[in-house]
């Protein structure tokens, strides 16, 4: 470059008209084209008929069910459950298991249902975990909402619990459910980012629905980057109903809790894992089950009597709500156990079929909008998706117990029936299968006589306009350093986002409305300016609630916790034992990588196999790194894959042990010694030091020094 253009080039510079500014104009200008396809046209139907609100479904009073003539919702689901053949159009890449429930005693008070209240009973379960807006081929680290369905085989017929890892969705009404879904996905027009939310559709769409502002928060947490699927919570979203068998209801809300504790990745983590190893969830659940670590959750419910519907400063319809545990504790009411793995994926994985509408006696609905649609969603999709209305009769959909009626024909039938009569009632086949009343032994079913009064009305109650004292309420609960990370993750995420009104829309409308200092934060780090506010949020009923918080989940023991020992020749074999043998002792599980994979030799000449190589078996799948004691220090510094190994667990808030003179490695490294940083000569010596910290999952106190080393 001549002087005189380097001259132009810093006095351009200084005058603000660089030519990356310009170009930025451009790209700006060029991205605010609208379309030109619905430019001053109306909202219609397919057929043509104008839509006067697409807000609301139609509805039997502002909180009653929604009616099935609703023809604009219906064309509205229809058309959005068959738009991609044949992966599912939102938790295409999943992961699935099989296991068992068993119900505790005294749930008879609830319920009739016969699984919950048997406590003899090992009832079947199949349970597929899920990313939300990823295709197939996606990541498993991904940040997303996780799905966690569970099917339970019963003896009265299947019943699927279909929830997710966080408590509330980000619509309150069903037919919203699409316009959700086509903001978060691919954008349309270039069909990227897979498996992200960091672009401008799904900002644009939640900037201006403020009723998604706490599920956001929620996917903006570190419950959206889990470390496994072992330790992810569950939850049922919706409010249901539980059914005695006195036909007293009352209101519930499903919540499963793993007994391994809670865990999540750090950001840099789950971006690394994406590439090194994209199967990392599926990977580690079926390595677990594989190996006999079975994991477990405890199924618990919250009850609420009808009686006390309306005593909470929310609605307890309103699906982007909690009820906070302060208010209402859970209570446990059976357990489930994963403890074998697929033989086939695309046999059981993926052709299982899970319905909202799949209950049984002693459950029933309520009238949340957004289930509402569900119900007639999920089937819908399983007739396109499994090619007809026989997908019940795929091994893994099949009921365990006998299923008769009159339903005949259809693609991919495997019944061979017989007979005449494929109607009720008949006198030729003897009038059967007939009905079976309510009030007989394991009786039929029947709906909830709930009373209806009202008009029919598209409109949203006013009970479920607070969108934002629970999003402060989730935020304020959170540890210090998960709201570090609730900051860092808007920030990121917004940074992606190319159109600066989405950016400040969200920062100045939806984050301000949350908390001043979150909106603050967030808006200096993308030099958004935040206007000072008095602070006339309106608050939840408490300002706290302890379980939101995954630092209230440490579990008891740190079985399934993987340890990576780093060992080159020389290293002294009885070191490795004692490691070993404790690990064996606490159910956890340890690798011994070496610098290649072929074995190493001890410091007595031994022969060590490897467990695998270190460049690929990195820190980012392990818990703890150990550096074993030997004769070999020169060796591991002149190893730079095991300085970057260190490094990197380091810069994780991981554990790291150095036995012997390998605690020189800190010094060599430049790193700061913590109580995550254990230096001993014997490993015995440190093991219940290493429990305690892999039970916390991370050394958080080290994170801002972590932050200055490079990624």
């Amino acid at each position: 470059m001549n002087d005189d253009l380097k001259e132009n080039n810093s006095q351009s510079a200084l005058a603000g008209n660089t030519p990356d500014k310009m170009n930025q104009t451009d790209k700006t200008r060029q991205l605010d084209q609208v379309r030109s396809d619905a430019t001053n046209e109306a909202l219609t139907t397919n057929q043509g008929v104008k839509i006067s609100d697409n807000q609301n479904s139609l509805k039997a009073g502002v909180r009653g069910s929604t009616l099935l003539e609703d023809f604009i919702l219906r064309e509205k689901i229809t058309h959005f459950d068959h738009e991609r053949i044949p992966e599912r159009i939102v938790h295409a890449r999943g992961v699935g298991a099989h296991g068992y429930f068993q119900a505790y005693e005294g749930n008879e008070r609830f319920t009739k249902a016969g699984f919950l209240t048997d406590p003899s009973i090992q009832t079947p379960i199949f349970v597929r975990f899920s990313t939300v807006q990823g295709p197939r081929g996606s990541a498993d680290t991904v940040r997303d909402i996780r799905g966690f369905a569970i099917k339970f085989y019963t003896q009265e017929g299947n019943f699927d619990l279909v929830g997710n890892n966080a408590p509330v969705f980000f619509v309150q009404d069903g037919i919203k459910f699409p316009d959700f879904v086509h903001a978060v996905k691919p954008e349309p027009h270039r069909e990227i980012p897979t498996g992200a939310t960091a672009h401008d559709t799904f900002w644009d769409f939640v900037s201006l629905v403020p009723e998604s502002a706490h599920a956001v928060m929620w996917a903006m947490s570190d419950r959206a980057i889990p470390r496994n699927l072992r330790s992810i919570q569950g939850f049922g979203v919706h409010t249901f109903r539980l059914i005695d068998a006195h036909e007293k209801a009352r209101f519930v809300k499903f919540h499963w809790t793993p007994k391994q504790g809670l865990s999540a990745l750090v950001w840099d983590e789950a971006q690394k894992l994406a590439g090194k190893d994209p199967d990392f969830h599926r990977r580690d659940l079926y390595e677990a089950i594989e190996q006999g670590l079975y994991p477990e959750w405890e199924l618990g419910v919250q009850i609420v009597e009808e009686e006390d519907e309306m005593s909470f400063d929310f609605d307890l319809l309103d699906p982007t709500k909690i009820i906070p545990e302060e208010l209402v504790p859970i209570t446990p009411i059976g357990k489930f156990v994963l403890n074998r793995n697929v033989d086939n994926f695309f046999a059981e994985t993926e052709q299982i079929a899970f319905c909202p509408g799949h209950i049984v006696p002693g459950l029933d609905f309520t009238n949340d909008p957004l289930l509402q649609a569900r119900l007639f969603s999920y089937t819908d999709t399983q007739l396109s998706r499994l090619g007809g209305p026989n997908f019940h009769q795929i091994p893994i959909n099949k009921p365990v117990c006998p299923f008769h009626n009159n339903q005949r024909d259809g693609i991919h039938q495997h019944q061979i029936h017989k007979g005449q009569a494929s109607y009720q009632p008949n006198s030729i086949d003897n009038n059967w299968p007939i009905e079976i009343p309510p009030a007989a032994q394991n009786g039929g079913f029947e709906s909830y006589q709930e009373r209806i009064d009202g008009h029919k009305i598209r409109q949203r109650s006013e009970s479920f306009s607070d969108h934002f004292s629970q999003a402060r309420l989730y935020y304020q609960s959170l540890a210090p350093h998960e709201q570090k990370h609730v900051i860092d993750a808007y920030t990121f995420e917004l940074s992606k986002v190319q159109r600066p009104h989405i950016r400040e829309r969200e920062v100045q409308e939806v984050l301000a409305n949350i908390d001043t200092d979150l909106a603050k934060q967030v808006g200096q780090n993308l030099g958004i300016e935040v206007p000072d506010l008095k602070e006339n949020f309106r608050h939840a009923s408490i300002e706290k609630s302890e379980k939101l918080s995954m630092q209230a989940f440490i579990p008891e023991d740190i079985k399934g916790r993987k340890i990576a020992v780093l060992i080159h020749d020389k290293v002294h074999a009885e070191s490795l034992r004692s490691i070993i043998n404790w690990s064996i002792q606490e159910n956890a599980i340890v690798h011994l990588l070496t610098p290649m994979l072929a074995p190493v030799k001890g410091s007595r000449d031994e022969v060590i196999p490897s467990d695998g190589m270190q460049k690929a078996e990195p820190s980012i799948i392990y818990d703890a790194v150990v550096i074993a004691d030997g004769d070999n220090l020169d060796a591991v510094l002149a190893d730079g894959v095991s300085k970057h190994y260190l490094l990197e667990a380091y810069k994780h808030l991981k554990p790291i042990v150095l036995l012997g003179d390998k605690a020189e490695l800190l010094d060599q490294l430049g790193l700061k010694p913590d109580e995550g940083t254990l230096l001993q000569d014997d490993f015995l010596q440190v093991a219940d030091t290493l429990k305690h910290l892999l039970r916390h999952h991370r050394v958080w106190d080290r994170e801002a020094v972590a932050e200055a080393i490079p990624a």
